[in-house]
């Protein structure tokens, strides 16, 4: 009887990180009560956080939405407001999300800090708006809504027809600590523009760009059905892969 407690005990202490305590008054014909014993901050199924440089609620509910299949929680750089923002001005999705991670990173020292810059190209306007996705309304320098962005989209592709409307979401995912890259991953999601939007959900230029299997535009799936076709989903989910071998 002590023999197979011994080993039970070694085992799940090993595996879950708690203590087991066995009266013992415990008869081998009585019920064997176990008390577990954790931590005030720990649950039997502990999620690991993960730092996103951003505070833009849309990035963290798609992000948020990744994290939850895998037991991941993303919370964004503590005090994030506080700190200063850091220029993207870089000629590549993957330099501004480098210089993003790396900035914040300073910040949180000894952490893991997540950063992405991502945004959309569209064949016939060659590429663009691409990294102006956010400022394509307005210019480089300033920052443009949402609908601002889709209405400019819409009239420069009014005269393309619906065969030459093709489009892809590409995400730049960074990793830094203490001020330099880690790693860095991509994704990207293929589909096309259409003539108005659809859908009430998502962000961006998620209403215009419609995902050609599922035929629903970005804005009419679910956060979490957002993220196993999307651009930033893909992106995540290397980064969770590579995140696994590291440990």
């Amino acid at each position: 009887m002590a023999t197979i407690l011994s080993s039970i005990t070694e085992q799940l202490e090993g595996t879950h990180g708690v203590q087991f305590y066995i009266s013992p008054q415990t008869q081998p014909s009585e019920l064997i009560s176990v008390t577990i014993g954790l931590p005030e901050s720990c649950s039997m199924v502990d999620m690991e956080q993960i730092y996103i440089a951003s505070s833009n609620p849309g990035k963290l509910r798609d992000f948020s939405a990744a994290g939850r299949a895998h037991q991941v929680e993303i919370v964004p750089v503590p005090d994030f407001e506080d700190i200063s923002a850091v220029a993207e001005n870089a000629d590549s999705f993957e330099g501004n999300a480098r210089a993003k991670a790396e900035h914040y990173s300073r910040y949180c020292c000894g952490h893991l800090i997540v950063a992405d810059d991502s945004g959309l190209e569209v064949d016939a306007l060659n590429g663009a708006p691409g990294i102006y996705s956010a400022r394509y309304a307005s210019g480089p320098h300033h920052q443009s809504t949402d609908a601002e962005n889709n209405a400019r989209l819409i009239y420069e592709l009014k005269d393309v027809p619906e065969g030459k409307r093709t489009a892809r979401f590409v995400c730049a995912l960074a990793v830094a600590r203490n001020g330099e890259t880690v790693e860095t991953f991509s994704g990207e999601a293929r589909g096309r523009i259409l003539l108005g939007p659809r859908g009430s959900g998502g962000f961006g230029y998620d209403p215009l760009f419609l995902h050609p299997e599922l035929q629903k535009t970005f804005a009419e799936l679910t956060a979490e059905e957002k993220m196993e076709v999307s651009h930033r989903g893909q992106a995540f989910r290397y980064f969770l892969d590579w995140l696994r071998t590291q440990k």
